[in-house]
């Protein structure tokens, strides 16, 4: 049973970007419910890499510590393509990144929530919005085992994922049409060859993430369409280091992966996460966009409670700012990848002269917002 429950604002999704919402919410003093139909801790097919620039996003929320406590420093880069082209580089100025489970991080995430306020309510699923006057979204109905209720908001933020039921009632995202690739992903041990640095390979039907965790575990994820036969057994330079290696997980299978939004909410709701759109995480930065993304909505939530002014195309337009310029070089890289040839010359490109292929790796890694954030903590000591 679930007790009719009002809030000032009801974040819908538990994983990095609805934590992250919630989280800026309850710090503001506003009152949050936080809903998700799974039960924590759960599993989550992810990269399990926490980019420089993201890491220090999440030392300004005050986890920062404790991600560095569990996880795995990552130093830079190693970029592969076809016929032996590679790139490999690592971050500047001692920076780094981090490598961690996605369970473990949601798990801090959204303690630090509960900690500060947040109401949770897991093994609870959302069914459709509730809408009031003039068609303005005023909560949720929600369903746990057979029972259902109502969850009322002043704001609603939608976070529950790619394939968010709140997004999809107004038409605000779609899959994109092309191209409709999936991602597999698996926990391995006993893998030969690995260094402080995470590893992208880039192939002509697809690539291949690696990332090192603590405890010499290693992420590993295959992102293909489904006619490609591209595994790590079919390539040449991956099948050795992965010949006595264990499979200590089950494989898990996510797609299509791209979406596509066409709004970032409508009164009375806002989007966040996966469920704002969905670009390929080729570049390792997707919980670049959770996080940050998370902050947005967090942000305009707060301001449509004070006005109440519908806040959803003052999101669009900050997400714009924040984002445009990952978004365009993850939609290049998109399309590269897409072309089996376009992949053939950059790798032909890459062999011979690799320089220019150098600064995709502190760019994708966002290392212009951690040095930034390192300048203001230097500044702050002095």
């Amino acid at each position: 049973m679930i007790p009719p429950r009002s809030f000032d604002a009801v974040v819908v999704g538990a994983g990095p970007a609805g934590s992250v919402a919630a989280l800026v919410l309850a710090r503001a003093g506003a009152s949050v419910g936080l809903i998700d139909r799974a039960s924590f801790p759960r599993t989550k097919l992810c990269g399990d890499t926490i980019n420089p620039g993201t890491l220090a996003m999440l030392d300004r929320l005050g986890v920062g510590r404790e991600v560095r406590s569990r996880a795995q420093p990552i130093t830079g880069m190693l970029v592969t393509g076809p016929g032996g082209a590679w790139v490999a580089a690592d971050y500047p100025d001692s920076l780094c990144g981090m490598a961690l489970e996605r369970s473990h991080l949601d798990a801090l995430l959204l303690n630090a929530a509960v900690a500060a306020g947040v109401d949770f309510l897991p093994g609870v699923e959302t069914i459709a919005p509730l809408l009031g006057a003039r068609s303005r979204v005023t909560g949720v109905r929600v369903r746990r085992l057979t029972r259902e209720a109502e969850i009322r908001g002043r704001v609603v933020i939608a976070a529950e994922g790619r394939r968010s039921r709140l997004a999809a009632a107004f038409g605000l995202t779609a899959f994109a049409p092309s191209p409709k690739r999936w991602a597999f992903g698996a926990y391995f041990t006993d893998v030969a060859g690995l260094t402080s640095r995470g590893e992208m390979h880039i192939r002509p039907d697809g690539y291949i993430g690696v990332a090192p965790l603590a405890g010499g575990v290693v992420n590993t994820c295959v992102v293909r369409e489904l006619t490609s036969n591209l595994t790590l057994e079919s390539d040449p330079s991956l099948r050795d280091r992965f010949a006595g290696a264990r499979c200590v997980s089950p494989v898990v299978s996510l797609g299509p992966l791209a979406v596509d939004a066409v709004a970032a909410g409508r009164p009375g709701l806002l989007l966040a996460g996966d469920a704002a759109g969905f670009v390929d995480p080729m570049t390792g930065d997707g919980l670049r966009f959770a996080i940050r993304g998370g902050e947005l909505a967090a942000a305009e939530a707060l301001f449509e409670l004070h006005t109440g002014m519908p806040a959803c195309d003052r999101l669009r337009s900050a997400r714009a700012h924040e984002f445009s310029g990952k978004w365009r070089l993850n939609r290049a890289l998109r399309s590269l990848v897409a072309s089996p040839r376009g992949v053939q010359l950059a790798a032909a490109l890459a062999s011979c002269w690799s320089t220019p292929f150098q600064p995709l790796i502190g760019i994708a890694g966002d290392v212009s917002l951690a040095c930034r954030a390192e300048a203001t903590r230097r500044l702050a000591r002095a």
